[in-house]
């Protein structure tokens, strides 16, 4: 506790980093799409090159050949994410529509066979027909469907930085002379 009373404006900092990031994000949402994703080629490159690395030096419990594969199959789609930024969004929203029609589906065959045991099922229905119109607007809308998990990624953020910034301030009290100590929630 008092480690982090002491470096109280850490979490401060922290906070305004994520508000920040956050209404950036509402800003422009295109732009963090964009980030996202040369963030997202740079982390399969940097780690396919590990793998292969890995391969080499031969330190590795793993049979060779499987790092070296997984080393190449990295790269490749860090590369493809920094040539075709459009087909690497574009795929991955809808590996996500997939995703939700497939469990929204199963959901509803779930709530359909378990009518007889449990009450109020139609909970369970609702729950999957909303994941198969969620992906089924993906699909149809899929440049809407990613900005707008980019809005709710900012959301996330600004109420994470928030309480980030809150923590940081209450913590400073703690941490100066004569002040009491911040009680438990019960």
């Amino acid at each position: 506790m008092e480690t982090l009373a002491r470096n109280w404006w850490a979490l401060v900092l922290r906070g305004i980093a994520g508000v920040i990031f956050g209404v950036l994000t509402f800003i422009n949402p295109g732009m963090t799409l964009a980030v996202l994703i040369v963030l997202f080629g740079a982390y399969a490159i940097v780690d396919g090159v590990f793998n292969l690395v890995a391969a080499v030096s031969g330190r590795t419990g793993q049979p060779w050949w499987h790092l070296v594969l997984e080393g190449i199959v990295s790269i490749a789609a860090g590369v493809i994410a920094f040539a075709w930024p459009g087909l690497t969004l574009l795929a991955l929203v809808w590996l996500v529509a997939g995703w939700a029609i497939v469990t929204g589906v199963l959901e509803i065959v779930a709530a359909l066979r378990l009518r007889k045991h449990i009450d109020n099922e139609w909970w369970l229905v609702l729950s999957g027909v909303a994941s198969v119109v969620f992906g089924g607007l993906l699909i149809v809308a899929p440049i809407a469907g990613a900005l707008a998990v980019t809005l709710w990624i900012g959301a996330y953020a600004v109420v994470f930085g928030a309480l980030m910034i809150a923590l940081g301030l209450r913590l400073r009290r703690h941490r100066q002379p004569g002040a009491q100590r911040i009680p438990r929630a019960a």
